[in-house]
């Protein structure tokens, strides 16, 4: 891990979404990819559908797609033929639970004139959420559904926010302040994190996937079901200070 002492503290903090900011479903982390709202909808919807989106995850993992773009589209076809209704993602929305301490984290991030960020590949209608309850300065997310009066899907909206689209939506918000990569901070637990871990200039590994532990400056490991992100306050970087 790399040497971060006498560094000042991050003036912007980017943070992952699902198994970061919010709790995720340790059953459904296979290993194939970071677990996210994806799965959960998609077991929601149907078992049926649940299978047929781990076997985008496999053609993911080989190659298949042309981007996360093309993946994310894929999916949603995948979800439309199984019969996704609003009800599936109100339900997705209400069911998210924060980990504890991010209440506590953020505030103490922003008592020190931090800007903070999130950058995520799944679904807009969660990011929301987590950006009005955490009053998150920016956020970015992948999937931006659009249903009819009758709860059908009739459109949707996507970006590329994940993988190596995390770091460029980083470069970017860092640009508008002024703020060189080597004064940011990343907070995430998938693997697909590891794009943007690696273009900060620090990086938290939190209760992550292997992949991301390997390029982080600190990784933080807790008991399922104990996790807590304020444990980053306690961190050397932040206790000198």
């Amino acid at each position: 891990m790399k040497d971060i002492s006498g560094k000042t503290l991050p003036k912007i903090w980017f943070f992952d979404m699902e198994g970061t900011l919010l709790q995720k479903d340790f059953a459904l982390d296979n290993g194939k990819v970071a677990p996210s709202a994806w799965t959960v909808l998609a077991k929601l919807i149907s078992e049926e559908c649940y299978l047929k989106e781990e076997l985008s995850k496999d053609r993911w993992n080989a190659g298949g797609y042309n981007g996360y773009l093309d993946w994310m589209k894929d999916t949603i076809r995948i979800q439309q033929e199984h019969g996704i209704k609003k009800w599936h993602v109100d339900e997705i929305v209400k069911s998210a639970k924060l980990h504890n301490g991010a209440h506590e984290l953020i505030k103490s991030i922003k008592a020190t004139n931090a800007k903070v960020v999130l950058i995520s590949g799944g679904i807009k209608a969660l990011a929301d959420k987590v950006q009005r309850e955490l009053k998150i300065d920016h956020a970015f997310s992948a999937c931006e559904y659009f249903f009819d009066d009758c709860g059908n899907l009739d459109f949707y909206n996507l970006l590329p926010t994940d993988n190596e689209g995390k770091a460029s939506f980083m470069q970017q918000i860092a640009k508008e302040y002024g703020v060189p990569p080597s004064e940011c901070a990343f907070v995430g637990d998938g693997k697909n994190d590891k794009f943007l871990a690696r273009v900060v200039g620090l990086s938290i590994a939190f209760n992550a996937q292997k992949e991301l532990v390997e390029v982080s400056n600190y990784s933080i490991v807790q008991p399922q079901g104990k996790e807590d992100l304020s444990v980053i306050k306690s961190l050397p970087f932040f206790v000198q200070r």
